[in-house]
């Protein structure tokens, strides 16, 4: 069992393929605020929904001096189908080895109808710019969860 990623830890760190090409890691967002949110699968109603609420508050989160980032394991190509559907205006990364969804405690045992499998647990992560962890959300519900990751990113 993974010791699971709490506030005051030192954020893990990760280099990730993203949207449109390209790598991005921790490293890049030395010195500022980081939002980095997990989330199961692209063009799926509550990760879409998700997405919109983040790019809906993204000038506020820009105001508040925090980037925004989502991962998840879908590969580069469907995330770039998702963002120029949706519009997205911040990266998303692909973790298809699911190697930093496990170092952030995300990829767990899920279970639906009676079957278990593994999957992703929607959760988010407000990052320092000193790269500790913040604040850390998991089990999000969707509705609400962009101003309330908002509000902390401007009280950091």
């Amino acid at each position: 069992m993974t010791k699971l990623v709490q506030a005051g830890d030192a954020a893990p760190d990760f280099t990730l393929p993203r949207d449109g090409g390209g790598q991005m890691s921790l490293a890049d967002f030395k010195g500022r605020k980081l939002v980095l949110y997990f989330y199961p699968k692209d063009d799926t109603s509550g990760c879409t929904m998700e997405a919109q609420d983040f790019k809906r508050l993204a000038g506020d989160f820009a105001a508040a001096g925090a980037a925004i980032v989502g991962a998840s394991p879908d590969p580069v190509k469907q995330h770039d189908r998702f963002r120029d559907k949706y519009e997205l205006t911040f990266p998303l990364l692909a973790d298809e080895s699911k190697q930093v969804l496990e170092a952030y405690g995300v990829w767990v045992e899920k279970s639906m109808y009676g079957r278990t499998y593994m999957g992703v647990e929607r959760s988010t992560f407000l990052i320092g710019p000193e790269g500790r962890v913040a604040h850390v959300w998991r089990k999000v519900g969707v509705p609400g969860h962009a101003e309330e990751v908002l509000a902390a990113a401007r009280s950091l």
